[in-house]
């Protein structure tokens, strides 16, 4: 089945009139300690999805990197050692790890293990870690959204399916590609509603990062996978040639608009 604003158009979140921020969620992005960017990416990809707050929680020796470089509605926390501190709170109702967090497997397991009820996007540096320390795997929880291109899929499923690897683990996959295949092991759904300008570096991270704002929403996960993908590739044909990662962050707010104005 072919990805269309058809299959997930209704499930698409729309603010009440008489709601406040933490009514269209709250959702937690993990920085790291290199590669801040991607973490900046992903955070401002989750406010322009419409998720009410976003956090991005740093390193505290890079802390103020995040605190000068991301955007204004973007707040920055030192990360403290005791990471389940950060997650603790209910209305951080959705995760985004793993972009630019760099190759500190022990980091990531310490963070999904100091999860609490977050729905979770593993993305990049995350899928890795799994990888290193297949014993990670228990740590996931049914409707967790894994981001892998085909490396990372490989590194860590080996040569299963995406649905199979769905299947194992409870999670729905999204195996990026010139057609990114996007599944819960029972549902399969196959998008080629891109550009091939989104082959540059960080358009992943925007990817995790609208993924993780649909979450926070509530939008189920099979769902706001199957939506972020094909909005992130509407996006990415509007700008056209010469596309940034940074590009997509202004393109999302008329896709998403328009798609509100169709639901309407």
């Amino acid at each position: 089945m072919l990805n269309s604003p058809s299959l997930w158009l209704l499930k698409l979140p729309r603010p009440k009139a008489d709601g406040h921020k933490y009514d269209r969620g709250y959702c937690v992005v993990i920085g790291g300690t290199k590669m801040t960017g991607a973490a900046r990416l992903a955070a401002e990809a989750a406010a322009r999805a419409g998720a009410g707050l976003v956090t991005i929680i740093a390193p505290p020796e890079v802390a103020n990197v995040y605190r000068k470089t991301a955007a204004a509605h973007v707040i920055v926390e030192d990360e403290t050692v005791d990471r389940c501190s950060h997650l603790q709170d209910p209305r951080r109702n959705a995760l985004v790890l793993g972009c630019g967090y760099g190759p500190d497997a022990a980091g990531i397991m310490s963070w999904l293990n100091a999860r609490a009820g977050q729905a979770l996007v593993l993305d990049a540096d995350g899928l890795n870690a799994l990888a290193a320390r297949p014993e990670g795997l228990k740590l996931l929880r049914r409707g967790d959204v894994l981001t892998p291109h085909a490396g990372e899929f490989a590194k860590l499923f080996g040569d299963i399916t995406p649905q199979e690897a769905a299947l194992k683990t409870g999670c729905v996959v999204v195996l990026k590609g010139a057609k990114t295949i996007i599944t819960n092991g029972l549902q399969t759904v196959e998008n080629d509603h891109a550009s091939a300008y989104l082959a540059t570096a960080g358009t992943g991270d925007v990817l995790a990062g609208v993924i993780g704002g649909l979450l926070a929403q509530g939008m189920p996960p099979f769902e706001a996978a199957c939506a972020a993908t094909w909005i992130h590739g509407e996006a990415a044909l509007r700008v056209g040639a010469g596309l940034v990662a940074t590009d997509l962050l202004a393109a999302l707010q008329p896709v998403i608009q328009a798609l509100l104005a169709e639901k309407a």
